[in-house]
């Protein structure tokens, strides 16, 4: 593939996933739509490889800094923008359960830090965790480790699935 459409297939990757982003202002999809705007990244890696999805990465980070929603734009940046590149190279790692503490490790660190800059940094309020009181935030952990642990699944199977059904189609369409 030549430069220039290495460059081209980057930005439309780059525009797709910010248009996700700006779904994040529809209540319930703060974790969802960065969840998926990630995929770019993981479609650049599959077509491209190379350097190419960081710079997609970078480019969707600095477009959703500025116009996404607050806590998803954070939950892009700091995990799920680079999370499914980081994933390829994690499981070229020997041991599985090794290459689970890394993904684990890399989870609660960017949880932290997005709570962190949105309650410390922003200001905003953590919201009341309800009726679980004082063990609300250790039930939110739980299940939110669970749910990566989901996400990490799907995204094998979502690549499969792109390298099965649509990778021919765009390989053959930069030909």
């Amino acid at each position: 593939m030549k430069t220039t459409s290495k460059i081209t297939f980057c930005a439309l990757m780059s525009a797709l996933a910010v248009s996700i982003m700006l779904l994040a202002y529809f209540p319930y999809f703060t974790y969802a739509v960065p969840a998926v705007a990630g995929l770019a990244g993981l479609v650049v890696l599959i077509e491209i490889g190379g350097k190419w999805p960081l710079f997609t990465y970078i480019v969707t980070a600095v477009l959703s800094l500025i116009f996404a929603e607050p806590e998803a734009k954070f939950m892009y940046v700091l995990l799920f923008g680079y999370y499914p590149v980081l994933k390829a190279y994690i499981e070229r790692l020997g041991s599985r359960i090794v290459q689970y503490i890394i993904k684990f490790a890399v989870f609660n660190a960017a949880i932290f830090a997005v709570y962190f800059i949105t309650v410390k940094i922003l200001g905003m309020p953590l919201d009341d965790f309800g009726s679980f009181g004082k063990w609300g935030l250790v039930v939110f952990l739980v299940l939110a480790n669970i749910t990566f642990y989901l996400y990490d699944i799907v995204l094998v199977r979502v690549a499969n699935v792109y390298l099965q059904k649509v990778h021919p189609a765009i390989k053959k369409a930069f030909k």
